[in-house]
């Protein structure tokens, strides 16, 4: 990328910039990978096509020891990156949901969807939704994927997400208690890792990938604005991890704290991580805190959640 233009008329480092003539360029492209059976983890993985009109496909991922008919707890996952970069399909969210797949010994669905600028919000939010809808076809063993109509365990659904993701996965939370979901399915909680949320301050990637937003209290942006809209969340537990180097950590401790002041009944945890920076994890799988916050994050997947739902 030339760091001498002159003709661009937004920019938005680390994300993106735009020129004169329209042209859209990110900083960074992600290095897609193919799924793949990973001989060190043990999990396999496909890619499977939820909506090609939109379009909207996402990366199954199953621990190849799985036996005929078990059931494991399903991981809906949502990868971040400012709404504008990144990929399901990137190596670094490829090799982290192997990683994580294999310790909770779960079933994942690692949603690709539509990014901004080019499809400015909503798009991303709809996208999770028709992934959401499409996994919960399977409900009754007669959806289209075999993996998720044999092992997936419909009772125990997970949404999590880094960054932009965690936000994703917030608001999907919210939309499927509000929304009829078919009684099968139980989100009986979310994992929100360093999350991409508003904190009652202007945000200009925000104003500008979102051009309809309703400013400051936009609720998807800003959760702790609404806590009547908190207290509808129907699912019992909330996971919150945020880093203690990280610009986003005030946001997420605000929603953190939204949460217990809302009249959600509900159990919420926050893990801070002193000393390290945004997505840490993801860059440094093996790193003594990264090794910690997977292992919170299995732990809070695999502990006793009944009643799972409020």
């Amino acid at each position: 990328m030339d760091p001498n233009v002159t003709d661009l008329i937004h920019d938005f480092p680390p994300f993106f910039r735009i020129h004169k003539n329209g042209k859209i360029e990110r900083y960074l492209e992600p290095d897609i990978v193919p799924p793949s059976n990973d001989p060190i983890t043990g999990v396999q993985s496909k890619d499977v096509v939820i909506s090609p009109e939109i379009p909207v496909s996402a990366r199954l991922y199953l621990p190849i020891s799985v036996t005929p008919n078990q059931k494991l707890p399903l991981l809906i996952y949502i990868h971040g990156g400012a709404f504008s970069i990144e990929s399901a399909f990137s190596s670094l969210y490829h090799d982290y949901l192997n990683i994580l797949v294999a310790e909770a010994k779960a079933i994942a669905v690692s949603i690709e969807y539509r990014l901004a600028p080019e499809h400015p919000v909503p798009a991303c939010y709809d996208d999770c939704w028709e992934a959401i809808k499409w996994v919960e076809l399977h409900a009754g063993g007669q959806g289209p994927d075999p993996w998720l109509n044999e092992f997936a365990d419909f009772g125990r659904v997970f949404l999590a997400g880094d960054s932009a993701g965690a936000n994703l996965s917030h608001n999907a939370a919210i939309r499927a208690s509000l929304d009829e979901f078919r009684s099968e399915i139980k989100i009986v909680g979310i994992v929100l890792v360093h999350p991409f949320f508003g904190n009652n301050e202007p945000d200009k990637l925000w104003n500008f990938i979102c051009p309809e937003t309703t400013g400051l209290n936009d609720t998807r942006l800003n959760p702790a604005a609404d806590l009547d809209m908190l207290s509808k969340l129907r699912c019992k537990n909330v996971l919150v991890c945020i880093a203690g180097n990280d610009r986003l950590k005030v946001r997420g401790q605000t929603y953190y704290d939204a949460m217990k002041n809302s009249n959600w009944k509900g159990e919420i945890e926050i893990l801070v991580t002193e000393g390290e920076d945004h997505v840490f994890h993801l860059f440094k799988p093996t790193s003594e805190n990264a090794v910690f916050l997977l292992k919170k994050i299995v732990g809070f997947m695999n502990k006793d959640m009944l009643p799972s739902v409020l």
